[in-house]
């Protein structure tokens, strides 16, 4: 399983994603805001900020969320490469739009104190694109650490999880949105697969990605990429079972680092809670 060369050749609307997520997620995070721009069906519908529609999108409300994210956003590029820059950025578009309303939807209809304002984040993209990743993408090594049984596969599903369960339900309903707005994607809904943009719009994407360093020129995309079923690749990438992602001799390092990730963040949670309540005896 293999997305093709690294970096962002064949994938300006990824490259030009990820930066945007990185620069917004810092900037409010430096601003101690970036727990706080999540989707609110009451700030949304009843107060018209409208702005957060898009500055929920891009900024990950911690710095690990931002981590993972960014991994599977990095990953997920073979699919940009796949079908073409042009109608992966109908992907995306219909991917945000989508598992935003129903996020809206799921806020009204569930009306849960605890999801008054979700966790941001690109989740409905993200796990959009777990649904091609489920059925396009094969599994080429199997392998087993210890007991347990894991696949080429299992590290991009394990990071997802991360992410899904970060912020328990305030993550867990954006992902479910996602996997939804991928499934109706899939299912070709409304001919969506059938739309592109015009070329203007994917040619404004190419001129903001700049080549990647040390890696080859990139190939001019196609006008008419194949479906997510396809296994030709735009550029002369395709995906090949014989390359796993990760190699087994490897496994061991990833899965400590795994579970560590999961330690280091509950030793914080700790950290924190006993700090707030020393402060509170000082008080």
């Amino acid at each position: 399983m293999n997305g093709g060369p690294s970096g962002f050749n064949n994938a300006p609307i990824t490259r030009t994603f990820v930066i945007a997520c990185c620069v917004f997620t810092i900037v409010f995070g430096i601003q101690g805001r970036s727990n706080k721009l999540g989707l609110s069906y009451q700030d949304i519908w009843k107060k018209l900020q409208l702005w957060k529609l898009i500055v929920s999108t891009f900024t990950f409300s911690s710095t690990p969320e931002l981590m993972f994210g960014a991994y599977l956003l990095y990953y997920f590029r073979v699919f940009e490469r796949q079908i073409g820059s042009n109608k992966y950025a109908v992907f995306v578009s219909f991917s945000i739009i989508v598992s935003s309303l129903l996020q809206l939807f799921g806020q009204a209809f569930l009306n849960d104190p605890t999801l008054s304002v979700l966790t941001s984040g690109p989740y409905g993209l993200i796990f959009s694109s777990f649904v091609p990743f489920y059925f396009d993408i094969p599994v080429s090594t199997r392998f087993r650490v210890n007991a347990l049984s894991f696949s080429d596969k299992s590290f991009i599903y394990l990071a997802g999880l991360q992410l899904l369960l970060s912020s328990w339900k305030r993550s867990l309903v954006p992902g479910l949105c996602g996997i939804l707005a991928g499934t109706l994607y899939r299912l070709n809904v409304l001919r969506i697969r059938r739309l592109k943009f015009p070329e203007l719009i994917a040619s404004f994407f190419s001129r903001l990605s700049l080549p990647s360093v040390g890696s080859a020129s990139p190939a001019p995309p196609s006008r008419n990429g194949p479906s997510f079923a396809a296994r030709q690749v735009e550029g002369n990438y395709r995906i090949q079972p014989d390359k796993p992602l990760f190699m087994p001799e490897t496994t061991s390092m990833l899965l400590q680092i795994f579970f560590l990730s999961h330690k280091f963040i509950n030793h914080i949670h700790r950290y924190s809670l006993c700090s707030s309540f020393e402060l509170k005896m000082i008080g």
